[in-house]
């Protein structure tokens, strides 16, 4: 038999040349509006009064190149520290999830210690977090407490991110229809297995893109361990601003905060719009 070559109508070829000119009209358009609005935007900044002011406090090329070799240099930490509290946060995250979804009577005081964990550290800020672990651990003087900054700057964040993350991971389970649990049970397989080869495979697709945004948080408020006398970027800024009364250097910071966070923000995107696709929405 000959094979069937499926050609495409007049009518779908003209369908697709018309959504080819809406695209690059609509591109067009976007890209000349948004020249537009940011040559406004700069014409009315640089001619402003304080202007001449503003540019030689915060944005000194001079300044900038001084300082810029040691605010790089604090952002490694910055990225040490995200690097090794984002798993830790992933592994206290799931665990706090699955012991909520434990039913039997005999697993309620774990029950209620998650409960008590995700309500009182999403109610107090990661700052003040910060500060009682930073401060308050060293003080209790425990025989092999950490007392490195850093290491207890991770566990603050640690604390307080894995009860957020907690919950996205609790909202991904209970996403999952009760029949796909119904259905696992019915063929033998235990709460555990049910959990580690039905329910988190599904649940875990769903969640990526809302723990995306929570890391994206996180990144950013790794600059907070400087409250405990961590020098990262935030700090090495404020030592050379406090030194040379000029703030160029925190632009400095925001420009590598911004060139790391930028591309996590539209990874996420890119798995919210593929999830949605695959939902057929």
């Amino acid at each position: 038999m000959s094979e069937v070559t499926w050609v495409k109508s007049e009518r779908q070829l003209q369908r697709e040349r018309l959504r080819r000119v809406r695209a690059v009209r609509s591109g067009t358009v976007a890209t000349v509006s948004t020249i537009v609005f940011l040559g406004v935007l700069a014409a009315v900044v640089t001619n402003s009064p304080g202007w001449p002011r503003v540019q030689g406090a915060f944005f000194s090329p001079e300044a900038f190149a001084e300082a810029w070799p040691d605010v790089l240099d604090g952002f490694w930490t910055n990225v040490r520290i995200f690097l090794i509290a984002e798993p830790l946060i992933l592994a206290l995250g799931l665990l706090v999830a699955l012991v909520r979804t434990l039913r039997a009577p005999v697993f309620f005081p774990l029950r209620a210690l998650a409960v008590a964990y995700t309500d009182v550290f999403r109610g107090v800020p990661t700052l003040l977090v910060i500060l009682l672990v930073g401060f308050g651990i060293p003080a209790l003087n425990l025989q092999g407490a950490p007392r490195d900054e850093v290491t207890l700057g991770v566990i603050a964040l640690t604390l307080s991110y894995g009860a957020y993350v907690a919950e996205v991971f609790r909202a991904g389970i209970d996403s999952i229809h009760p029949s796909q649990r119904a259905a696992a049970r019915s063929l033998g397989l235990s709460h555990g297995k049910t959990m580690r080869y039905v329910i988190l495979p599904q649940a875990w697709r769903r969640v990526v893109p809302p723990l995306l945004n929570d890391f994206v948080s996180l990144q950013k408020d790794t600059s907070l361990v400087s409250t405990i006398g961590v020098i990262e970027a935030l700090r090495q800024a404020q030592i050379y601003a406090s030194d040379k009364f000029n703030y160029t250097p925190y632009l400095a910071g925001a420009l590598l905060f911004v060139l790391l966070t930028i591309p996590m923000a539209r990874f996420t995107d890119h798995l919210a719009a593929r999830s949605q696709r695959r939902r057929g929405q």
